[in-house]
């Protein structure tokens, strides 16, 4: 266990703290659940909505976002375990359904580099296929029309569309919904009675609305995901709940002494499988089996990251000092409030010096920029990149199926070495933004923003 680790947990303390740092960001409401010293703390701060005023509480559900990629990797995990899948096989001999544009690549994408995002499978597809039970196989179906961000095993291109492609692999090799495999084999067993998958299990419980904008107001919908994002994007939860899932990846064994993962298994989901260029955007090195992997100066731990429609959540976890914690929260200047208790919170009881964050250095290097203008695209994103006069200015909108969800973003890019760039992004309260530029080994140039590969096309 690191040196200067603080075992006692001050509640009076960290509810102050997440109250005034709540306060300074302009996040609406937030919950959050910390495990250390073997027991789990639970906190909650401001409101649910700032339309009706309804209090955040410890047992408030928040949607998770992203962070509904880790349920589904220990799911499809645990059928690996069982000998129902094999990690290292062609997809196509658990799901003879799938398929991509590429021929090549349908039959080599393994379910470990799904795991991984190296599998090539683009993220920002949408497709609702419906509420019924067939959902997630008419949306894998759908998706084999939709362009690789990359050749299979060539990068790591985030993918939620390979999380949907496991999802279903689960539901085949069960006989069940995803929904229902993901309650039978881990919520249930693991005791979560504040977890759920769909919307209408919800309303039982005190439930974040999102928000949005710079003096955040309540969001037009509460929820736009079809029921097919359920493996990628949709677990609804208590901060509490989901820091009882983390200490699970731990050891792999629910509260009650029932092996729920094998200790092997959960070792491999934090083992890193692939490095990462973009070190900022998550601040993590690489990628496991489902989990993002961090080295804070020697110290390791994993996590992930989710976003909804106004709302963002944070899992952290540092397994020597036993350390797990979950932030949701409702939006607003989030990911500062997220920078800043985080990092008090893992240098106080875990011992750790988390990497100062990102931004360009005081005196940018000088750096030829011209080859770096052009059209780069992905599903879902057209990304234009201009230069003038040495500068490079970045446009990143929404299209295809997402075409008008948000505002562009628009950014003069500020170097931070030869390939990547700095560039405010006012979506999450004027932050700086990594922008990458790299090439494939085949050498196909790309954009790298938010962890995903967008080729040039032009």
């Amino acid at each position: 266990m690191p040196n200067s680790v603080r075992i006692t947990f001050d509640h009076a303390y960290w509810q102050s703290r997440l109250d005034d740092l709540r306060a300074e960001h302009r996040v609406p409401g937030a919950s959050l659940a910390v495990l250390t010293g073997g027991e789990i703390h639970e906190l909650a701060s401001g409101i649910l909505h700032r339309g009706t005023g309804v209090e955040a509480t410890t047992d408030s559900v928040f949607q998770l976002g992203s962070i509904a990629k880790v349920y589904t990797a220990a799911l499809v995990l645990g059928l690996a375990e069982e000998g129902r899948l094999d990690l290292d096989a062609p997809v196509i001999e658990a799901l003879p359904e799938f398929a991509t544009v590429d021929p090549e690549a349908t039959r080599t994408i393994t379910a470990r580099q799904l795991l991984s995002h190296t599998g090539g499978l683009t993220c920002d597809f949408m497709e609702d296929t419906g509420r019924g039970d067939d959902c997630l196989a008419k949306y894998v179906e759908a998706a084999r029309g939709v362009a690789l961000d990359c050749p299979p095993g060539t990068a790591a291109s985030y993918s939620s569309v390979g999380y949907a492609v496991l999802g279903r692999i689960a539901e085949v090799l069960t006989g069940l919904t995803w929904d229902d495999a993901l309650r039978e084999r881990l919520i249930a067993p693991l005791g979560l009675t504040e977890t759920m998958t769909l919307p209408e299990e919800a309303l039982r419980f005190r439930v974040a609305m999102g928000h949005l904008g710079q003096d955040p107001e309540p969001t037009a919908a509460w929820d736009l995901l079809p029921r097919n994002a359920g493996p990628y994007g949709r677990v609804l939860a208590t901060a509490g709940d989901v820091v009882r899932f983390a200490r699970m990846l731990l050891d792999g064994i629910a509260p009650d002494g029932t092996r729920v993962l094998t200790e092997e298994t959960v070792t491999a989901m934090r083992r890193r499988e692939v490095e990462v260029a973009d070190k900022w955007t998550l601040g993590s090195d690489g990628w496991g089996l489902g989990l993002s992997t961090y080295d804070w100066n020697g110290v390791p731990g994993f996590g992930h990251n989710g976003s909804s429609i106004g709302q963002r959540s944070y899992l952290r976890v540092v397994p020597e000092a036993g350390l797990a914690f979950a932030l949701l929260t409702n939006h607003g200047t989030t990911d500062r409030l997220y920078n800043d208790l985080s990092r008090e919170l893992l240098g106080e009881l875990a011992g750790v010096q988390v990497p100062a964050e990102f931004a360009p250095p005081p005196s940018p290097p000088s750096v030829n920029v011209a080859p770096f203008a052009g059209t780069y695209r992905r599903e879902g994103v057209i990304i234009t990149v201009t230069e003038t006069e040495g500068t490079l200015h970045f446009v990143y909108e929404f299209a295809d199926a997402l075409e008008g969800i948000a505002p562009s973003i628009e950014a003069e890019l500020v170097p931070v070495s030869e390939n990547v760039f700095a560039g405010m992004n006012p979506m999450f309260g004027d932050d700086w933004m990594p922008v990458l530029f790299s090439k494939l080994p085949d050498g196909t140039e790309y954009c790298y923003t938010s962890m995903r590969v967008a080729p040039k096309i032009a």
